[in-house]
């Protein structure tokens, strides 16, 4: 089958944790993707959670990226060079300017609620809609932004290799935040401003992140953002520890540093992977992994 051919894609990891075995899938998956697809690829660092950021985990990006032998073509390559340039806090004036666009357009309202009275309010933890008719003033102090959306909407998601997807908004989709209490714009938005600001027409992510698919489409059509529609996804699955558990951060045998800092070279991390993703060969880098993971 003819490969697509596509201009741009993205690597795009939160400094709020040591990579684990998953991360280093994720980037192997979207390195093997660009390389048949004729794809630069950018290292965006998602460091908008303010809260969590911590330069021994930005650093973690570039020393995990490096250790793999994953290459990417454009941005930061030193912790002094992604706070300088590349940081998203540079980025600010536009995910305003698409926030105000919101605002302007009554598309959102300001919502109070803390996620324990959420919790109370769902049995599994959606957001009910508490604050939707509250007419709570935008600027009411320690308030997130809730964009309203409607129980049936739809949108169409174009997905890698070449299929079209209809899907419908989740439920635990339903009025997501944009805009957090601290006053810095949510995931889904910033996600959506950064990939058509920076060109990127691929998105390579886990199956876990498919609602957050649906949520960005949804939310492009509402700022008229048409060129977020021609993205192509493709939604890997995803790395699961003993039990069935989604692996994370906090699991620290399987983080890349503990790894690496206990003698494993770049192609005992990907063997490890190649095991826990059912490969039967064995694969010693990015390239063997993807192909047996990508047929």
């Amino acid at each position: 089958m003819t490969q697509p051919q596509f201009h741009k894609t993205r690597i795009a990891p939160t400094p709020s944790g040591f990579l684990h075995l998953g991360n280093a899938l994720s980037f192997a998956l979207t390195a093997a993707i660009a390389e048949r697809t004729g794809a630069k690829i950018l290292l965006r660092i998602d460091d908008l959670d303010r809260d969590r950021v911590n330069r021994d985990y930005v650093q973690d990006i570039f020393d995990t990226l490096n250790f793999l032998q994953i290459a990417w073509h454009e941005g930061p390559r030193t912790y002094e060079e992604y706070e300088r340039e590349w940081s998203q806090i540079h980025r600010l004036d536009l995910y305003n300017e698409a926030l105000n666009q919101l605002r302007k357009d009554d598309k959102v309202f300001a919502c109070t609620c803390s996620r324990a009275a959420i919790r109370r309010a769902s049995a599994d933890d959606s957001y009910p809609g508490t604050c939707l008719h509250k007419s709570l003033d935008l600027d009411t102090s320690d308030s997130n932004w809730r964009l309203i959306t409607e129980a049936d909407a739809k949108v169409v998601i174009r997905t890698y290799p070449e299929r079209i997807i209809q899907a419908q908004l989740p439920a635990d989709m339903q009025y997501f935040v944009v805009r957090k209490k601290d006053s810095y714009p949510a995931y889904q938005l910033s996600s959506i401003i950064d990939d058509l600001h920076f060109g990127v027409d691929l998105i390579v992510r886990g199956q876990d992140l498919w609602a957050s698919t649906i949520a960005q489409e949804y939310l492009a059509q509402q700022l008229s953002l048409d060129a977020f529609n021609h993205i192509a996804f493709y939604h890997h699955p995803l790395l699961m520890e003993t039990g069935g558990l989604k692996l994370s951060k906090s699991a620290g045998a399987t983080s890349i540093k503990y790894l690496r800092g206990h003698g494993h070279s770049a192609a005992d991390v990907y063997g490890m992977i190649g095991k826990m993703a059912g490969i039967e060969q064995e694969v010693k880098d990015w390239r063997e992994l993807s192909a047996s993971l990508l047929k």
